[in-house]
C-alpha cells in the first residue's frame, strides 16, 4: 500500500512539475524570485520534449509501482497520462516537438506579458 502512494504521489508531482513548467511564468507577476527555479524548469521541459526524452520520474515511479505488485507502464508521463486523452494514437517525435514548441511560446509570451506588466505598472 505505502509503495502505491509513493507512485501515485509521484504522478501528482509529475504533473505538477508539468503545469509549473507551462504556466509558471505567470507567477512572476507575483513572486519575480520565482524564475530562478522556473526558467530551469521550462529548459528541462523543453529538452524532454525536443530530444525525445524519459523524466526521472517515469522510471522511479515504475519502480514503486512494481514494488507494490502492480504493473508498471511503458513510455513517458506523458505518453501513458496525457496524450491517452488528447492524442490516441500515440506519442511520436513530431508530437513531441511540437509540444516543445507549445513550451516555448506559451512561456515566452508569459514572460514578455510579466515583462509588459512591469514597464507599464
Amino acid at each position: 500500500m505505502g509503495m502505491r502512494l509513493i507512485a501515485d504521489a509521484l504522478v501528482v508531482v509529475h504533473l505538477l512539475f508539468i503545469i509549473f513548467v507551462l504556466l509558471g511564468g505567470l507567477l512572476m507577476l507575483r513572486w519575480r524570485w520565482l524564475a530562478l527555479l522556473h526558467l530551469p524548469a521550462v529548459a528541462w521541459g523543453a529538452l524532454v520534449e525536443f530530444l525525445h526524452l524519459y523524466c526521472p520520474l517515469t522510471p522511479l515511479e515504475n519502480h514503486f509501482r512494481q514494488q507494490a505488485g502492480q504493473q508498471g507502464y511503458s513510455g513517458g508521463f506523458v505518453e501513458h497520462y496525457l496524450i491517452a486523452l488528447i492524442y490516441p494514437a500515440g506519442l511520436t517525435p513530431s508530437v513531441q516537438t511540437g509540444l516543445g514548441i507549445v513550451v516555448v511560446v506559451i512561456n515566452v509570451l508569459a514572460y514578455g506579458w510579466v515583462l509588459w506588466r512591469r514597464r507599464v505598472s
